[in-house]
């Protein structure tokens, strides 16, 4: 009996066994795009652990499959990897799509060759250069390309500068989040932490009408790094220490990757430096604090996925003790002398003047697939900015910032990549933003910068044709709505005489007088067009040419508008105006590039015509209860930039390397037949660098650098009364500094540490020589030498 019952469990066994297992899976593998079918794909079945491959025709077959759910996972070069998974009750056959365009894998691929737009003219830093500038901002580290400069103000306030434009000429874009942090001040550098960044990308030409009409100057992206969908946790502690300001930076980051495709990553980082030293002094209240952290997750596939980021930046930066000036006086005595007129022991104390930046960003980003349509993208992003300068102040409000802003900025905006016709891809997207500024009362002095809040609505459609194997085009056009509404206080002779605006804008006027001053309404709407077109030819010999056209229109920005008073931490009165008209901009660019390891090289000459160019320049003097002040009024004029840069890459050896560049401009006033004010003098850079593989990676690198004097500017120079010599006096505030050149040593070597780690340490020297010299454009060049030597050690661990 008992064998009698286990024979039949073993029947009955087997009978469900073939009554279940007998099911077979047919699917067919075909491009996402344009249906193309995909042959000799490998698909894993995970439940059988089986493999099979796809035929001529894109067919695979699956036999003697159970009931239950089967895993496929799909792979072939030049695709993304895919995982499906089906609920099998029955023989099925599915078709499977997968994205068979290499150019979709740039997200993963590490190539210098790639662009953000095929006919841009562009130079990016990758993640190795930026670990070079992990103490230092982020306008340093763009200080290496050529075209990029920098507006400074000390050496711990460095403000990008592209062909001589800056500020609101300049889209910063971080993460696909336009930076929004009072940019409009000379002395307001991005509040980024360039650590948190895993590329950085600068587009000299007019490939800029995704993130906005009014980069007049140029656009910098920058990017976080991608990551493959593998199983893995990794990261990287670096520690950088420097002899001169006795400080550093520490920075670590930890990212962990899922095969399914979600993936996480936090970044902190810590900057503290103390007093930073000329060759002959220190410079006295010269130090900072910066703490940053970004925290990003996601989950990323072909077909959908979505972005999480957040970033606090938390600066604190003292400003030159000697900058500080009462009065046209101090200006003077401090441009005659050639040391500080404060020099104090080496101190980590930031007293005042100083700067306190705290900036939010968030912003959450998901895209959806759609088969005969494309990429749909959808994002949301918010920005909280705080500024506080303080100034030199007695008495009660001694601990009180003079400038106190909030601005709070959000964004919603859309863009739908289309990619379904063949050689033709379409985007076309749409945004809305709103912005509100708020003086922040109790600072004991008018604000600066009044209470506004900006409106903004914009679309745009954009197109890439490839109008062969070798030749490419682009074009675009962008629409952009904004307006500005303002609460602002105006003196009633300045508001009714100096600038007739009681004539000009009654309906500003709200009728509320209080003593001397008006309260106004200011309310400006502005209606702008912008476009590009842009050509690209790929010849056989690894030549490339590039040539791109662009409209770029900006409105006055708030502070062009409505600045009205003394600008502290600038020790002059900046006045705004009213009548100001929105700028045009034509912008040529071309460049025929050679990208050969062997010999490489750039020639990217350009041109610019700016029509109601705003610009801020000094018009004279006047005396407050602080003393006699420079004025600085902004006005409008039409103005040219024309330039070139050129890059040469040469292979010496298989172990040596030559790098160097060079960047010419003039910019011109044309209405009034004067030199731009603020352009960059003829710099040139030349780099030798030796690599060795065998000996842990060793690399050696010395960089020299020269900057010429600038020969072409304006004369704003003027005379003052001295109270104290009871004459007038000469304020020389226009000529500019000697020439100068720098030399530099970089040296790393990598160590296997551990198992799965490395060690990577570096030795470098800026400013060998110990040399003297003023940068002109630096705002601080009155008071001080720029920074002499220094040591720095850096210590990285790969984990």
């Amino acid at each position: 009996m008992k064998q009698f019952i286990i024979g039949m469990a073993l029947t009955l066994t087997c009978f469900s066994y073939s009554q279940t297992c007998t099911f077979t899976f047919l699917g067919e593998l075909s491009d996402f795009h344009d249906g193309t079918l995909i042959s000799s794909a490998t698909i894993h079945i995970k439940e059988i652990d089986k493999y099979v491959v796809s035929d001529f025709d894109g067919k695979f077959k699956i036999e003697n499959l159970c009931s239950g759910t089967i895993t496929l996972t799909i792979s072939h070069v030049g695709c993304e990897t895919k995982t499906v998974s089906y609920q099998l009750d029955n023989d099925m056959f599915k078709k499977i799509y997968l994205e068979h365009h290499l150019e979709e894998l740039n997200e993963v691929t590490v190539s210098t060759n790639l662009k953000t737009e095929s006919t841009s003219i562009e130079q990016s830093i990758n993640k190795s250069v930026i670990e070079n500038y992990s103490d230092k901002s982020l306008g340093d580290a763009l200080n290496s390309l050529s075209g990029v400069s920098s507006l400074n103000t000390g050496n711990t306030i460095v403000k990008p500068m592209i062909h001589g434009l800056h500020s609101s000429r300049l889209l910063i874009i971080n993460n696909n989040v336009r930076m929004y942090d009072q940019e409009w001040g000379d002395e307001h550098a991005p509040n980024i932490d360039i650590n948190s960044s895993g590329k950085v990308v600068v587009v000299k030409g007019a490939n800029t009408l995704r993130y906005g009409s009014d980069a007049i100057g140029g656009l910098i992206l920058v990017q976080p790094q991608r990551y493959a969908a593998v199983d893995s946790l990794f990261g990287s502690s670096m520690l950088s220490l420097n002899s001169n300001g006795f400080g550093g930076n520490i920075n670590s980051e930890i990212i962990k990757t899922y095969k399914s495709g979600f993936y996480g990553r936090l970044q902190a980082s810590y900057k503290k430096f103390g007093d930073f030293k000329a060759p002959d002094y220190y410079l006295t209240n010269s130090g900072l604090k910066n703490l940053n952290a970004s925290a990003r997750i996601g989950y990323r596939s072909f077909e959908k996925g979505f972005d999480a980021y957040y970033s606090v930046v938390d600066n604190e930066i003292g400003i030159l003790q000697s900058s500080h000036i009462g009065n046209v006086g101090d200006l003077v005595a401090a441009i005659n002398r050639t040391e500080p007129r404060v020099i104090d022991d080496f101190s980590y104390n930031i007293d005042y003047p100083k700067q306190n930046i705290l900036h939010h960003l968030a912003k959450i980003e998901a895209y959806k697939r759609f088969k005969n349509l494309g990429k749909l993208t959808v994002q949301y992003d918010l920005q909280i900015n705080r500024r506080k300068e303080f100034d030199l102040r007695r008495g009660d409000l001694s601990d009180t910032p003079v400038i106190d802003l909030r601005l709070f900025t959000n964004a919603l905006q859309s863009n739908l990549h289309m990619d379904f016709i063949e050689g033709l891809k379409l985007d076309i997207g749409a945004l809305v933003r709103f912005q509100q500024n708020d003086a922040v009362s109790g600072t004991g002095v008018s604000p600066l910068i009044p209470d506004f809040k900006k409106f903004e609505a914009s679309i745009y459609t954009i197109g890439n044709y490839n109008l062969n194997a070798s030749s490419k085009i682009n074009a675009g056009v962008r629409y952009d709505y904004s307006r500005i509404e303002a609460d602002k206080r105006y003196n009633l002779t300045d508001w009714n005489e100096t600038y007739n605006y009681d004539e000009l804008f009654p309906e500003f006027e709200t009728n509320t007088i209080e003593n001397t001053s008006i309260l106004t309404n200011p309310e400006f709407t502005y209606h702008n067009i912008s476009a590009n077109l842009g050509y690209s030819k790929q010849f056989e010999s690894d030549l490339s040419v590039f040539a791109n056209y662009g409209l770029a229109t900006r409105v006055p920005n708030p502070s062009e508008l409505f600045s009205d008073g003394l600008h502290h931490s600038a020790a002059r009165i900046e006045t705004g105006l009213l009548t100001l008209y929105k700028e045009r901009a034509h912008k040529f660019a071309a460049s025929i590039e050679r990208n050969n390891e062997d010999f490489g090289f750039s020639i990217s000459p350009y041109f610019k015509y700016i029509k109601d160019y705003m610009q801020l320049i000094p018009v004279g003097i006047t005396t407050t209860i602080r003393g006699a002040f420079p004025v600085w009024e902004y006005n409008q004029i039409n103005a040219q930039i024309l330039g070139v840069d050129i890059d040469v890459t040469k292979k010496i050896t298989n172990r040596l390397n030559y790098v160097g560049n060079l960047s010419l401009l003039r910019g011109q006033n044309l209405s009034d037949d004067i030199p731009l004010i603020h352009m960059p003098a003829t710099n040139l850079t030349n780099s030798i660098s030796y690599y060795n593989d065998e000996l842990n990676q060793l690399t050696m690198r010395l960089i020299h650098k020269t900057v010429l004097q600038q020969k072409r500017y304006p004369d704003y120079n003027f005379y003052t009364y001295e109270p104290i010599l009871q004459e007038d006096v000469y304020v020389d505030i226009s000529s500019t500094t000697p020439a100068y050149s720098l030399f530099s040593f970089n040296s790393s070597m990598s160590f296997k540490a551990f198992k799965t780690g490395s060690l990577k340490l570096e030795f470098n020297v800026e400013n060998i020589f110990n040399t003297n010299y003023r940068n002109n454009l630096n705002r601080l060049r009155y008071y001080a030498d720029e920074l002499g030597r220094n040591f720095n050690i850096k210590i990285k661990i790969n984990y």
